[in-house]
């Protein structure tokens, strides 16, 4: 759990003020999208938890994740 509580406080909640508890749910919930959608894991064979298709063609195009502060690279 530490390491969880760790992750989110370095890949998000350091660089945004927190304007309250509503915000603070939707920044939750943006993240765990964001972590088991698009964030890889070493551990996880630089796979997602939730496994996705790998794209062999086409332009790698930077998609904006958390309003900005990640970016998910995508084929297109």
């Amino acid at each position: 759990m530490e390491r969880v509580i760790g992750s989110i406080r370095r890949d998000l909640l350091d660089h945004v003020i927190v304007m309250g508890e509503a915000h603070l749910c939707r920044l939750l919930r943006a993240y765990a999208d964001y972590y088991n959608t698009w964030r890889t894991d070493l551990g996880l064979d630089k796979d997602t938890p939730l496994r996705r298709p790998a794209q062999h063609r086409g332009t790698i195009t930077p998609t904006p994740k958390l309003g900005g502060l990640h970016h998910a690279y995508v084929r297109i």
